[in-house]
């Protein structure tokens, strides 16, 4: 039976200290500065989805705020935001919803989008666990762009194991709504490589997410279970995608001997011809 609201239960940060801050000054003033620096190319339209990065924001922020920034102008319109990555540490056959009627970060609580998580759980391959979400950083990082980006929202988080890329599809369809609604897959590219090797996959990889390929693995992004099926639906809706921005963690804070690689693109109308 679903806890009343009176019993209701919050994931607590996992990250925070570590891939960002966890003062709440400072994370506000880092995310701040983040999104103030950020340049990011004029869209035909508000982008419908995005595709960001989820490392430690001294690695991948500044890309992760390249996308959030495009999201100034139609902030007051989106309500909702429903977030799907990788299940880095539980190995999980298709996706989970938390139990949790809220996410906590060090900017305060966000609340889950109660009907359509019930809606969702009416599906096969559908599952409720908290587990598959309580250390998971690949959603939570994202969660403080959000917080200061948009006035209001609710959140429907969902951790992706092995699924196709139609059935992840589907399951964003059913979520997809309208103006009200903004869909983010989240991802890094390759691992590991040198910087010179990895620059060449991750433009490769690039260049499928452009093309719309749904055959992406797990070498070339993490994320590439919900990136697949994004495409996917992309593809059958006919939106366009627009690469925001790339880097690896050479570029940034890291050696160039192992880097890991991150970009950033946005999903929308088609720009006509």
């Amino acid at each position: 039976m679903r806890r009343g609201r009176e019993n209701a239960s919050a994931r607590a940060p996992a990250v925070a200290g570590a891939f960002y801050p966890a003062d709440a000054d400072t994370l506000r003033r880092e995310v701040s500065a983040l999104l103030a620096a950020a340049r990011p190319p004029d869209l035909p339209a508000p982008p419908k989805a995005l595709i960001v990065p989820h490392a430690g924001y001294v690695y991948s922020g500044a890309v992760a705020a390249a996308a959030y920034a495009l999201l100034r102008e139609s902030c007051r319109t989106l309500r909702r935001v429903v977030l799907i990555g990788p299940s880095h540490r539980v190995p999980l056959a298709g996706i989970a919803v938390p139990e949790v009627d809220y996410f906590l970060t060090p900017l305060g609580t966000i609340p889950l989008d109660l009907p359509l998580r019930s809606e969702l759980l009416r599906r096969s391959g559908i599952v409720e666990s908290d587990g598959a979400h309580a250390s998971e950083h690949c959603l939570e990082v994202q969660l403080p762009f959000l917080q200061l980006i948009l006035p209001e929202f609710t959140l429907l988080p969902l951790v992706a194991g092995s699924a196709s890329p139609q059935q992840v599809a589907s399951v964003l369809a059913d979520a997809w709504g309208g103006d009200e609604t903004l869909v983010i897959v989240s991802s890094d590219l390759s691992h590991y490589h040198r910087y010179d090797t990895a620059r060449m996959i991750d433009a490769a990889t690039c260049a499928a997410i452009r093309a719309f390929d749904t055959g992406l693995s797990d070498e070339q992004a993490c994320g590439a279970v919900g990136i697949n099926g994004l495409l996917y639906l992309a593809r059958e809706l006919g939106l366009g995608t627009t690469e925001i921005a790339r880097c690896n963690s050479g570029d940034t804070a890291g050696d160039r001997i192992r880097v890991v690689g991150y970009a950033a693109f946005a999903l929308h109308t088609p720009r006509l011809l």
